[in-house]
């Protein structure tokens, strides 16, 4: 019986240790918002980032898709945000989502780039307590006047 009980404390006492380990280590979520400013689906060299634009960070149940958590953050004056996560999310589905937008020239979702998706588990071999989620973007109502040649140093030229 005591070999029994030694045999269970050093199987169990790692796992506490690493369960401990992860409720005591919150993940957190970066990312930025920006601005098309060519509404060209991507960023340019013109590209604005969106000081006080809401996102949210949603995460559901892989089978039934029912949210399981959620929490908004407001990015700071770089377009960036910052999200602790305290607890592992582990095979849920998480996204980064965009809320709202601060400037009401530049408000329309960019279908597509409305959301990252974010894996938040410590059980899939990443070591750092940081995740990145891509970058995000709202439409500007009406192109920048220079758009069109700014678009053109993104051609792609056959030599």
């Amino acid at each position: 019986m005591a070999k029994l009980l030694i045999f269970f404390a050093l199987c169990l006492l790692p796992a506490i240790a690493s369960a401990a380990r992860i409720m005591d280590n919150p993940l957190f979520v970066k990312g930025r918002v920006y601005c098309d400013t060519c509404r060209c689906g991507y960023e340019t060299s013109v590209t604005k980032y969106i000081p006080g634009a809401r996102v949210k960070l949603e995460c559901r149940a892989r089978d039934t898709l029912q949210v399981t958590y959620m929490v908004e953050s407001v990015t700071d004056s770089t377009g960036s945000y910052n999200i602790l996560v305290q607890d592992d999310r582990g095979d849920e589905v998480c996204d980064a989502v965009l809320v709202k937008s601060s400037d009401p020239e530049c408000a329309i979702p960019n279908s597509g780039w409305d959301r990252a998706r974010v894996i938040l588990t410590r059980n899939n071999g990443m070591n750092s307590d940081t995740r990145f989620a891509n970058a995000m973007g709202f439409l500007k109502n009406e192109p920048l006047a220079s758009c069109a040649k700014i678009l053109q140093k993104y051609e792609e030229t056959e030599d």
